[in-house]
């Protein structure tokens, strides 16, 4: 229990973190002071801590524990998003344009209070633990860089926790199997042949021939794809044509798409492909499809880790402290440390009648968290580190 302890008593330590953090928020790849108060942070705690190079305003801390033993990874997003803040909290932005809308201040200060809590404890470590400060999460990029510059190397297992609107805090989700699905990035463009509008049989019309293809590629999910298998694919973006008595030339569509199933997902790319190219040539167009491999899905592939997480909640604030949740399609480049090495990746509740703007969807203006959560998160991921790095200690 020596862990709830140190974590409540560090409750405000970990509120005042989080409000300062979300008071100035930076974009993804311009994390520059985010990343210099977070080491600043570290180093008040006495922690050492490496940066990210090469662009990446990033950075990487380290307790090593009393004994010789494994290495276990906790990992925060740092990054905030171009939005404009609407919560009217006395904290609120204070950077034009720019809020961390998507919980990353919450982030923040859990890993921050694990720290603290950890760094207390370290004698006890039978191992190490490294604090991953990760930049730029929300383009999928960040995680991809921390693996290059070799910090996952002798890691042998990773945790990771986002507060989320749609559970009730302070409830926490640790789950076998699909979490979050992949995300894939196409661009779509129809070439065509243009012509006066009044004389449409003297050109090739490139937005009909996008609309077939529009069409044609939702028939992928709904007759293609096993409907076990969830599959989206959203044409968020349509852009061509110049005027109302014109053939358009050019149409150029932006797609994601999103599976769970690491097959289907290598697969989608081939069915796509068809349609497109075979659709645009039958409308006497050429259809051309430019596909980008973003993030792979969020899996607890590792029982074993998902059972050590679950129990460090149990042994913390007992089994109603857990609760289930339904998979989500969006997308988390956490999926590469687990590409990497054994992870397990939770979930946190956010909302809370007593606090307005909990109600909301990540990404939202006017998003908050119930600050309770915070607590538990700190205690979650500094028990769910202790228990793995001490698992075999007297065996």
């Amino acid at each position: 229990m020596f862990i709830k302890e140190i974590s409540e008593k560090n409750r405000n330590y970990t509120i005042e973190r989080r409000r300062f953090y979300h008071s100035y928020p930076e974009l993804t790849l311009q994390e520059v002071e985010t990343a210099k108060s977070i080491i600043k942070d570290l180093n008040e705690l006495g922690i050492e801590s490496t940066s990210l190079e090469n662009g990446y305003y990033g950075c990487v801390g380290i307790i090593r524990g009393g004994k010789p033993g494994k290495t276990v990874a906790l990992r925060a997003d740092i990054d905030g998003l171009p939005v404009k803040e609407e919560t009217g909290l006395d904290f609120t932005s204070k950077n034009e344009g720019k809020m961390h809308a998507c919980g990353h201040d919450a982030h923040i200060a859990m890993l921050l209070g694990a720290a603290k809590v950890l760094n207390e404890i370290k004698d006890k470590l039978c191992g190490n633990v490294k604090l991953i400060f990760q930049p730029a999460e929300e383009l999928a990029v960040g995680a991809k860089e921390v693996i290059r510059q070799g910090f996952l190397d002798d890691v042998n297992a990773c945790y990771g926790i986002h507060i989320w609107s749609n559970i009730d805090a302070p409830k926490i989700n640790m789950e076998y199997g699909e979490r979050m699905g992949s995300l894939d990035l196409c661009t779509i463009t129809i070439n065509g042949y243009g012509a006066h509008g009044s004389a449409p049989h003297l050109g090739k019309d490139a937005i009909v021939a996008a609309s077939a293809v529009l069409m044609g590629i939702q028939s992928i999910v709904s007759r293609v794809n096993n409907p076990l298998n969830p599959l989206v694919i959203t044409i968020g973006k349509v852009d061509g044509g110049k005027m109302y008595n014109i053939l358009a030339d050019k149409v150029v569509m932006d797609v994601g798409v999103r599976v769970f199933n690491k097959k289907l997902r290598m697969e989608v790319e081939g069915y796509m492909r068809h349609v497109i190219e075979n659709v645009s040539k039958a409308y006497g167009c050429e259809g051309i499809l430019e596909y980008n491999y973003v993030t792979g899905s969020v899996i607890n592939s590792e029982k074993h880790l998902v059972d050590i997480a679950r129990n460090a909640v149990i042994k913390l604030y007992g089994e109603d402290a857990l609760i289930s949740m339904e998979k989500v399609t969006g997308a988390e480049d956490f999926s590469f440390y687990q590409e990497k090495v054994p992870g397990v990746y939770g979930f946190i509740g956010a909302r809370s009648e007593e606090v307005p703007g909990s109600e909301f969807n990540n990404h939202h203006e006017c998003f908050t968290v119930d600050e309770r959560s915070l607590e538990r998160g700190v205690a979650v991921a500094a028990q769910f580190a202790y228990d793995f790095l001490n698992e075999d200690e007297g065996k």
